[in-house]
């Protein structure tokens, strides 16, 4: 499965804020923002934190999408 951020990049631009906002308003690193904009997996910890501070559920932050060898399942 492939993570998908692309909607909380899209909500960032919607509220008007930076990557960098984000990251000090919900305390996370550089290092788990950098994870973040590759599509890599953070922990729910995380994922919370920033729904938290968004004031928004986890579907309004990504979405999951399947890969090609795990649509046959």
């Amino acid at each position: 499965m492939k993570t998908d951020y692309r909607k909380l990049w899209k909500l960032l631009i919607d509220r008007k804020m930076t990557k960098g906002d984000l990251r000090k308003q919900s305390g996370i690193s550089s290092v788990t923002l950098a994870k973040l904009g590759k599509g890599e997996n953070v922990t729910t910890d995380i994922l919370l934190r920033i729904c938290q501070t968004l004031n928004c559920g986890i579907t309004d932050i990504m979405d999951v999408e399947k890969t090609g060898e795990e649509e046959n399942c």
